[in-house]
């Protein structure tokens, strides 16, 4: 083979792979819409940051689920973005934009892994016991859209943040005690 037809060859090659990337067209909204359910929705608010001493935690808003492919052609470069709002407010609190479903797509029938967006901000607090009576934590409303391979967003669904807190407090370290004393002490 020449140098002369090689080139033409591989350049051929490179066209017909570019054509056939440009044929490759987004779903639209209806058919994303169409194509996937949401299910074994969580919500919760977790930790974003904890220190014992000054006692400061600062906990996020976050909602998990999974999403159930009831189309008839896998699921894949699946983006959601999470909007997180107090109630009563029109201004956002946060978000989370998260790629959930790229390399394993999600088969006709099959549901995919549990996919978890946390907002960025959320509330201040000493501890766990100090959120109870702080009236800045209030109820937070949280919005999901979905994109695939560059179509338009849409809404999957908005779900209201439970008060459940996913997070528990170390247990105080009990210094030149020994291991056990202090729930000897409780328990006396």
């Amino acid at each position: 083979m020449t140098r002369l037809a090689t080139i033409a060859i591989i350049t051929t090659i490179l066209i017909l792979s570019l054509f056939q990337v440009a044929c490759v067209r987004s779903m639209s909204p209806d058919q994303l819409k169409a194509s996937m359910e949401i299910t074994d929705i969580e919500t919760m608010w977790v930790y974003k940051f904890y220190q014992p001493w000054p006692p400061r935690l600062i906990l996020v808003p976050a909602l998990s689920f999974r999403v159930k492919n009831i189309g008839d052609k896998p699921l894949s470069y699946v983006n959601f973005n999470g909007v997180f709002r107090f109630k009563a407010d029109n201004e956002n609190l946060g978000d989370c934009f998260l790629a959930a479903i790229r390399r394993k797509p999600v088969e006709p029938g099959e549901k995919s892994d549990v996919i978890t967006l946390k907002s960025n901000f959320g509330v201040e607090g000493k501890n766990v016991n100090s959120f109870k009576d702080n009236p800045r934590w209030r109820t937070v409303i949280a919005r999901v859209f979905a994109t695939s391979r560059g179509s338009q967003p849409i809404l999957v669904g908005e779900y209201q943040i439970s008060q459940k807190i996913d997070f528990k407090e170390p247990e105080a370290v009990h210094m030149g005690e020994k291991p056990g004393a202090a729930k000897e002490k409780e328990k006396k």
